[in-house]
């Protein structure tokens, strides 16, 4: 992966004028980051709306019952339609947005996260040394190196793409456990292979807010595969080649949310279809 390029407002998803105002599903919007630190992250640009949001959410906790039961009934019935109703974004317009409208950089309620990982112990146990999160058009809106909290057996370069400079400057493990735990809280997380990031970092989330595409059922069927990997999925879905080298964590989140949008529709109507 080496060094991801973060100031590359570039992303992989097109225009749908469809969408239009019906992303309702967007929370917050960021203001427009013109500066950022080395390893690209945004988290300067935003982190006090996540506290924000993370500081009501406390407090609807601590309503009533009853109140809080209706309230998650209303929430939910109003996300299952919008859910459905966005339609599938990525199959009606494959063209790239190289421009990046300022709409699009916003907290969604759709995000995927991926994580870079160094082996410790005897080089086979991993712990985790990079995480990357966008919203649902690709938009980066978190990216950090994490301090080791153990001596580093193989940095795993080849494929995680991690140095040990990257490392040394990383921030603390901690802190980006709870900046990406106030992040996650609340929305449905895209990924590939959810479980071994959420490991290494210590974290859960709820499986019906877990979009997992090593897991989806439908591209289990067309790879042939019990458990496809990302690179493949990305060739015989998407057409696009990634993981060529070194890895880079916010390209393969943004590939996951584009694998996730392009089957959006059928996936979450077999997933409302259950409950």
């Amino acid at each position: 992966m080496g060094e991801s390029n973060m100031g590359d407002q570039n992303v992989l998803y097109g225009k749908n004028k469809s969408m239009g105002r019906k992303q309702e599903e967007i929370t917050t919007c960021i203001k427009p980051v013109t500066k950022r630190s080395a390893s690209g992250c945004n988290w300067e640009a935003y982190k006090d709306i996540v506290y924000t949001e993370e500081s009501n959410y406390d407090k609807k906790k601590n309503h009533s019952t009853k109140k809080s039961s209706n309230k998650f009934q209303k929430f939910k019935k109003s996300n299952n339609v919008s859910l459905l109703e966005m339609g599938n974004t990525m199959k009606e317009d494959k063209k790239y947005d190289h421009t990046m409208a300022e709409n699009n950089k916003k907290i969604t309620k759709l995000i995927a996260m991926d994580c870079e990982m160094v082996g410790i112990g005897d080089g086979s146990e991993s712990m985790i040394a990079r995480v990357s999160i966008v919203n649902k058009f690709g938009y980066c809106l978190y990216d950090k190196y994490v301090k080791p909290r153990e001596k580093v057996q193989d940095y795993r370069t080849a494929v995680s793409g991690i140095y040990p400079h990257h490392l040394k400057n990383g921030e603390e493990f901690s802190i980006v456990q709870k900046e990406v735990a106030d992040i996650l809280r609340g929305r449905i997380l895209v990924g590939h292979a959810l479980k071994n990031d959420l490991a290494v970092l210590f974290l859960s989330h709820p499986w019906r807010s877990l979009r997992d595409t090593s897991r989806y059922k439908p591209f289990r069927q067309i790879t042939k595969a019990n458990t496809p990997s990302l690179k493949r999925l990305a060739s015989e879905l998407l057409g696009i080649e990634i993981q060529v080298g070194e890895h880079n964590s916010v390209e393969d989140a943004r590939v996951a949310m584009q694998l996730y949008m392009l089957y959006r529709t059928k996936w979450e109507s077999e997933i409302y279809s259950k409950r």
